[in-house]
C-alpha cells in the first residue's frame, strides 16, 4: 500500500468505526499486535482499541471526528483534527454534565501491510476538563 492508500485507510477508519460506530472496522483496520502508546489499553489489537473508545462513546454518546488534515509519509500517517460531543455519561470520574465539548487532537498511526500497528494520540485533556468543568479554565 501506498502512502495515499494509508491515508485514505486512517480516514475511513475514523468514518465508519467511530463516526458510524461500526465495531467491525476495528477488526479489519487493527492489527493483533497493535499498541497505542498513549491511551493505555487493557489490552494489545482491535479489542484494546475498541475499549477505550467504548469509554468515550459511553461518556459521549454523540461524539463526531472532524478529521482536519492528514499527512503521510512511509509507513506514517498523521492527522490532526477535533472531536465534538456531549457529556451525557460519566468520564474519568466526572458525572455527565450535559455539556458540549469540541477537544482538538492530532495523532500518528503507523500502518503495516494495511492494518494499524502503532498509534499515538494527543488530545487536549486539560482543554476538555476545563470544558467539563473539572478544572478552572482560562
Amino acid at each position: 500500500m501506498g502512502v495515499r492508500d494509508n491515508q485514505e485507510l486512517v480516514r475511513q477508519m475514523f468514518e465508519k468505526a467511530i463516526n458510524e460506530r461500526d465495531p467491525s472496522v476495528f477488526e479489519s483496520f487493527i492489527a493483533a499486535r497493535y499498541v497505542n502508546h498513549d491511551m493505555p489499553a487493557p489490552e494489545p489489537g482491535p479489542e484494546g482499541l475498541k475499549s477505550v473508545m467504548g469509554g468515550f462513546f459511553a461518556a459521549f454518546p454523540d461524539m463526531k471526528i472532524v478529521v482536519e488534515q492528514t499527512i503521510g509519509e512511509g509507513d506514517i500517517v498523521c492527522t490532526r483534527g477535533h472531536f465534538i460531543g456531549t457529556h451525557d455519561g460519566e468520564f474519568m470520574g466526572i458525572p455527565a454534565t450535559g455539556k458540549k465539548v469540541h477537544v482538538k487532537y492530532m495523532d500518528m498511526w503507523r500502518i503495516d501491510e494495511g492494518k494499524a500497528v502503532e498509534n499515538w494520540v494527543r488530545l487536549d485533556m486539560l482543554g476538555l476538563m476545563q470544558q467539563l468543568g473539572a478544572v478552572p479554565g482560562p
